[in-house]
């Protein structure tokens, strides 16, 4: 009974591992568009890498062009612009909040965290933390919150 138990617990646990695993390999890749001279940019990009995720960058001496070509309302606004999949991510947005707009593949044009929030990946500030909103928006200029951060 023992020797059962420990195999159902380790094939159940591997099992686990490999479907987490899985889900990481098939992460597409993000492609992040920057101003050249953006730290927190790269530091976003890193924690995106961190978490799974493929990344590529272009920068771009011209983000008001690359964000209206994105359709993102001057609300909407960060620093950068990054494409995946079929969505726009705009500014520092939790690779957790990436993976569940993946997984939920809802209608809309993407995901932004306006601003600059202090903790946010890529604003780490010591111990601040702002608390923010991750905001789905489409391209009807509708947008909802999609996640909050404290």
């Amino acid at each position: 009974m023992k020797k059962h138990t420990l195999a159902l617990g380790l094939t159940a646990a591997l099992g686990f591992s490999s479907a987490a695993l899985a889900s990481e390999a098939t992460l597409p890749s993000i492609h992040v568009y920057k101003s050249p001279t953006c730290g927190c940019c790269t530091a976003w990009m890193d924690h995106l890498k961190e978490n799974g995720f493929e990344v590529t960058a272009t920068n771009s001496n011209n983000m008001a062009q690359v964000k209206q070509e994105a359709g993102l309302i001057p609300a909407l606004g960060s620093c950068h612009t990054a494409y995946v999949g079929d969505y726009v991510v705009e500014g520092h947005v939790p690779a957790d909040d990436i993976k569940r707009l993946l997984s939920e593949a809802p209608m809309a044009t993407g995901l932004s965290a306006p601003g600059m929030p202090a903790g946010s990946p890529g604003m780490e500030m010591g111990n601040r933390q702002d608390s923010y909103q991750v905001i789905l928006f489409n391209n009807r200029g509708q947008t909802r919150v999609f996640a909050e951060h404290n």
